[in-house]
């Protein structure tokens, strides 16, 4: 019978993300690919550890308890450069983790991101920054996964959540405005266009699949009082009043939502996310993600103007 994908969220992610593969990376960087390759068939036994991503991923996949096993809400895929022999660590891993991850695509030295839409993801997620522009600059919702020293906490069955707005949940059209004129005409600019949605941005189609099993969990505890919510999802941004007022009128237009909004207008983020503590942050700025990073499982989404390289200078000989 075949397996619809249409009704699902569904996200890719390479092993690295979901993996630490410093070794084996380490092997390949160092030695080539037939040496990574006879490495990783060395050692195909030898489960993986955990990734900044594998939190995140295994609580995610935790949430198809909301549905008939036979239907689940979430599918994970595996978006693989290796081949499939150098693959098959990959999947013992999962197995051996107990991640419930079943499909996988492996492409020897290519990019499998060009997949994506026909396996109907919302999000690819990878530590391989090339990659992840890739992707990008292939209109492709992607995260590059950045190294994180949090410590995950097994016991906390929370999946918590938290975006930036503009690049991120939105399009970059009033960071251009910014980039531009400055914060001044940025606020003005934003003030004039209130009532205006923004277009949406690489990452709302995730959160939309997001919203969804959110619904699901808010129908098990309408019919179960006693039901914990799992899924709570945060923005975080730079805007601040009287920008703000646009953010919450796209968000409700597009028919989106969050649970919490942080409109910080300049103060740090990290100083709010050691406190928030997300299990996933996605942002379009470096500047933000390096102040994070460090004890925040972080994404930087390479959406947008500011990711942009500036243009040659021409002139110089």
């Amino acid at each position: 019978m075949r397996y619809d994908l249409s009704d699902r969220l569904v996200i890719g992610i390479a092993s690295s993300a979901l993996f630490d593969l410093a070794d084996c990376d380490a092997v390949f960087r160092e030695q080539g690919e037939d040496a990574y390759r006879a490495h990783q068939e060395a050692h195909v036994d030898d489960v993986l550890d955990k990734g900044v991503a594998f939190p995140f991923v295994r609580r995610l996949l935790s949430l198809n308890d909301l549905a008939d096993p036979s239907d689940p809400l979430v599918e994970v895929i595996i978006l693989s450069r290796n081949d499939p022999d150098s693959g098959l660590r990959v999947m013992r891993s999962i197995a051996a983790h107990g991640l419930p991850i079943s499909r996988a695509v492996f492409r020897q030295g290519r990019s499998a991101h060009r997949f994506m839409r026909a396996l109907n993801m919302s999000l690819f997620l990878s530590a391989d920054g090339a990659d992840v522009r890739a992707a990008v600059a292939d209109g492709l919702p992607a995260g590059h996964v950045l190294q994180t020293a949090r410590i995950d906490d097994e016991d906390d069955r929370e999946l918590r959540m938290a975006f930036d707005f503009d690049g991120v949940l939105a399009s970059d059209s009033s960071e251009r405005i910014f980039q531009d004129a400055g914060i001044d005409g940025f606020r003005a600019h934003e003030v004039l266009n209130a009532t205006t949605p923004h277009d949406p941005g690489p990452l709302s189609e995730f959160l939309a699949g997001i919203n969804r099993i959110q619904r699901r969990e808010e129908d098990k505890r309408r019919a179960d009082p006693a039901y914990q919510l799992r899924l709570r999802v945060s923005l975080v941004t730079a805007r601040d009043a009287p920008a703000h007022e646009r953010a919450v009128r796209s968000l409700k237009r597009w028919g989106l939502r969050v649970n919490d909004a942080f409109f910080l207008g300049g103060i740090d983020k990290a100083a709010v996310m050691s406190t928030l503590d997300p299990h996933i942050f996605f942002d379009d700025q470096v500047a933000h993600l390096n102040g994070t990073a460090p004890a925040t499982p972080s994404v930087h989404v390479p959406f947008g103007i500011v990711n942009t390289p500036p243009p040659e200078d021409s002139s110089r000989a």
